[in-house]
């Protein structure tokens, strides 16, 4: 009867769980250890997986180590040695085997267990696991992780290296770091770099456990579905990691029930570790596909792995797998030399409209990278380049990239260096190449592998003044490194593409040797580019590159942002603090002169907001800067110009900040949005008009990523400075925009479209455009500057005040008629909380607009992107009728900011 059949049912699940559990059992060693310093002076709890650093700070021995010039005075800490240990009680013969296992040793260690010396390691990006059965006693077992300097260890591996040197030796002088990282396999921004702190650290960043089992475990999983078009049939490729005891003969199934496949293999597995790989075909074509974002959904499926010795199930997984296709196209192009470079997903050529990831934090156990990935999807972007002088991102990020669709480019963790080529350190490599690639190679969001950031280029435009006669050599090590070594190890990966460096010529480097004589040639591959002297609103300072992985403008965070590291006397532009975080040579001043070629500069006598003003300018020029250069990227996809163009990437640098310092980030630290990051919305919108001048003739192009035509046409506002309705409003006639195209849709001289606008000037009034269908706007609103802000006529300032009124906020201009008597006159916007603190709000007053309340706070929230605002979902559209509201992003028109102004709150 039902009844029994129930309780039979249940015991077998339960003696199933308990056979597949009894066989192996994992002893978790994280949370409380203690730490000690090399002469025992100090002794403290500390977190793991945490590093030195923060147990300090966590115990109260060292405050904040970004405020102020910590960074300077706790290099100490890096340049002692300090020991882990923890006690625990587990059985000696719990099972056949016990394996301790450490995912992430920073850096240089040695372990022991019970007095009794387990193993050494030197690499942060490799999972170590040493064999303690025959360490372990009953009762309490003591394990001890002594770290080494990073700081003298590679200052040693340097001295041991006396054949020739391998350049740099230190990073420059501005970023106040250390020396000779490149001899040491950890985050290579640890030692410093020209955005962030040196701050090497020291610590068990990852897990550490106890693992024992009595038949095998199953130490990685990867499963890789792979197309096969001559047979229009889709196979996952499942890899498997396992430890036996010993051989173990048995049955493996694979099934993905969804797509109504299922295989199983008869196999054994050998004793140690061996790496097995078995093929499940897909019986149907009927796949749902993975797709960036802004293209498609991200759907999986569950693949059922299942492993059986004499009828008994001895493990099971369940891993989600995502199928999609990557093609990385260097192929020839009508009316250039050189060749294409772009990605093609599922047959899909993509544009990718992205930016660069560094390190979120300094230290690894304070990093959460969900509220920084959610801000790139807000923002239109579907991809990221985890830059190689970081770390290989943690689990979760990827995970989160699956699920957002973000397309990762990733790097492997070689930057801007030459590194040795020793046995020891080759050995190291390949271990780490393996682990990596293992680990993350079921990501569908990985879209391609890259050997290193910007080594290539460091040899063929000689960075390090290496002789003439050395430099064969230092090629030699180059292609030992990243071809014959970390190229051959990723190729066994057929599911995505892989590149030597960045930037690079691609193919055309390969034939080449490797080394390209020009690795930024705009004819082929990647580019990276910086010039912070030229006009940056000049679109033809600008390289026509297939790919543009690199590019950016430094600016300030808020001071929000820089005054909890920060005290009263160094809140100048010219302070020693201010100095002091600037990691990059003259990059202050760079900023400077950048805003003042179209910006007045701040000069209010009160030191303070001169000050708040200052970094807010360098906001605004940022933000214009990346802008211009962006869309000439973006317009640039459809259209050969002098041989060069049909850019297929926008990669920015950069997205986020390590610590609160001046850097090409779009995001501050601690996840404020820049200015930046607000216009990045726009720019990198599916559908968007983009604007410029050419012989003083205004090009207006429509640039679409989506699949199907549109028929669009341009409306072009122009407005006076001294009014807010536009003078008059031009319109094109309709035009077909092919889907994934990039089209010209609006042309006429700036002199005849003003001739026909009353008494327009380039100095006295501006434009907006958007483009429109039949029925509505599509995409959102431009805008485009006749003359410098700096040389307009008729901007007056808003004089705006800000009120509370119980749970309104109320924005006043004094320019501006009241628009609620009972308020005395002024913008009202509910909100439901306000955080007072001092946040840099851009926003501007505008007279007309509609919304809801709902639509109102979510405007607002998205505008501040901070935590003062808490949503109530109890307050409904239907308890008040539409408000006339007049606030709204500053970012969505610069005409009406500039008149505005800016309000600090």
């Amino acid at each position: 009867n039902a009844p029994f059949f129930l309780s039979f049912f249940s015991f077998f699940l339960f003696f199933l769980f308990y056979f597949i559990n009894s066989q192996r059992l994992t002893v978790n060693l994280n949370g409380k250890w203690r730490l000690s310093n090399s002469n025992g002076s100090l002794l403290l709890p500390a977190q793991v997986p945490g590093c030195v650093h923060s147990a300090l700070q966590q115990q109260g021995y060292i405050t904040d180590p970004y405020f102020r010039f910590n960074d300077v005075s706790y290099r100490w800490i890096a340049l002692d040695n300090w020991t882990y240990t923890t006690t625990f009680t587990l059985s000696a013969d719990v099972k056949q085997k016990v394996l301790l296992v450490f995912d992430g040793v920073d850096t240089v260690g040695s372990v022991s267990l019970n007095g009794i010396a387990v193993g050494k390691t030197n690499n942060m990006f490799c999972r170590h696991d040493f064999s303690v059965k025959d360490l372990l006693k009953d009762g309490e077992n003591v394990l001890q992780v002594g770290l080494l300097s990073p700081i003298l260890y590679a200052s040693e591996q340097r001295k041991a290296h006396t054949s020739y040197a391998v350049p740099p030796e230190c990073p420059p002088g501005v970023q106040k770091g250390e020396c000779h990282v490149n001899f040491i396999r950890k985050e290579q921004s640890s030692f410093s770099w020209d955005w962030g702190p040196s701050f090497p650290t020291m610590g068990l960043w990852k897990g550490v456990r106890l693992e024992a089992f009595d038949i095998l475990q199953l130490v990685q999983v990867s499963s890789v579905p792979l197309y096969n078009d001559a047979f229009s049939q889709w196979r996952v490729q499942v890899e498997l990691l396992i430890d036996a005891v010993q051989t173990a003969r048995g049955q493996l199934t694979l099934s993905i029930p969804e797509l109504d496949s299922e295989q199983t293999f008869q196999t054994h597995f050998n004793p140690g570790k061996t790496k097995s790989n078995f093929t499940i075909l897909i019986n149907t074509v009927q796949v749902k596909l993975w797709w960036p974002n802004g293209h498609g959904e991200q759907p999986y499926y569950r693949l059922t792995i299942r492993g059986f010795q004499d009828e008994f199930l001895i493990f099971k997984y369940l891993p989600q797998v995502y199928f999609r296709t990557v093609e990385l196209i260097q192929e020839p192009v009508v009316g250039s030399p050189g060749l294409s470079f772009y990605f093609r997903i599922n047959g899909k050529p993509i544009f990718l409209k992205g930016s660069n990831w560094i390190p979120v934090h300094s230290f690894q156990d304070q990093v959460t990278p969900d509220n920084l990935l959610q801000s790139a999807v807000d923002a239109n972007m579907n991809a990221l380049r985890v830059w190689g002088g970081g770390v290989y991102e943690q689990d979760l990020f990827y995970e989160i990239c699956d699920e957002l669709g973000i397309m990762v480019w990733q790097d492997f963790m070689f930057a801007c260096a030459m590194y040795p080529t020793e046995t020891d350190f080759i050995q190291t490599v390949r271990e780490e190449v393996v682990q990596q690639v293992q680990r993350l190679k079921s990501h569908p969001s990985i879209i391609i592998w890259s050997g290193n950031n910007e080594n290539e280029a460091a040899l063929a435009t000689d960075w390090f003044d290496i002789p003439a006669s050395q430099r064969p050599k230092y090629i030699r090590d180059y292609v030992m490194l990243y071809v014959d070594n970390i190229k051959k190890l990723v190729q066994e990966d057929q599911s995505r593409p892989f590149l030597v460096s960045s930037p690079t010529n691609g193919a055309e480097s390969e034939q080449e040797g490797w080394v390209a004589e020009n690795p930024y040639d705009l004819h082929y591959g990647d580019v990276h580019f910086y010039s912070y002297i030229l006009d940056c609103w000049d679109w033809r300072t600008f390289p026509r590159t297939r790919f543009a992985s690199e590019y950016g403008f430094q600016s300030w965070p808020s001071f929000s942002t820089l005054q909890p590291v920060s005290i009263k006397e160094d809140w100048s532009y010219g302070s020693n603090f201010t100095s002091h975080r600037q990691h990059h040579e003259d990059g202050n001043q760079q900023m400077i002169l950048q805003a003042a070629l179209h910006f007045h500069l701040p000069n209010a006598t009160d030191p303070l907001k001169r000050f708040t003003d200052t970094l807010y300018i360098t906001q605004v020029m940022q933000a214009q800067c990346v802008k211009t250069q962006t869309e000439f990227y973006r317009r640039s996809r459809s259209e050969i110009i002098e041989g060069k163009g049909h850019t297929m990437g926008a990669l920015y640098w950069q997205l986020n900040d390590i610590w609160q310092a001046p850097s090409w980030s779009s995001i501050e630290f601690g996840g404020k949005w820049k200015m930046l990051h607000y216009f990045a919305q726009s720019f990198f919108a599916a559908v968007f008009p983009v604007a410029f001048e050419e012989d003083d003739t205004l090009v207006i192009y429509a640039i679409s990523d989506l699949s199907r035509d549109l028929k669009l046409r341009a409306v072009v506002n122009v407005f006076s400075w001294t009014e807010l309705d536009p003078v008059c409003t031009l319109n094109s006639s309709m035009l077909l925009v092919p889907g994934v195209s990039a089209v010209a849709v609006f042309k006429q001289p700036v002199a005849s479209l003003l001739a026909g606008c009353g008494n327009c000037t380039r100095l006295t009034c501006l434009l907006t455009f958007q483009l429109e269908d039949d029925s509505s706007q599509q995409g959102p609103t431009n805008h485009h500057f006749l003359c410098s802000p700096k040389d307009a006529q008729g901007l007056r300032r808003p004089n705006i005040t800000f009120l509370f009124h119980g749970l309104v906020v109320v924005f006043r201009s004094l320019e501006q008629p009241p628009a609620d008597p009972a308020l005395g006159g002024g913008c009202v916007l509910p909100v439901l909380s306000f955080n007072t603190k001092e946040e840099e709000l851009a926003m501007r007053v505008a007279s007309g607009e509609e919304h809801s309340v709902r639509q109102q706070r979510a405007s607002l929230r998205d505008s501040v992107k901070t935590s003062a605002f808490e949503e109530q979902e109890d307050m409904s559209e239907s308890s008040t009728s539409t408000w006339r509201c007049c606030l709204i992003s500053w970012q969505t028109s610069l005409r009406r900011a500039a008149q505005t102004d800016v309000l600090f709150i």
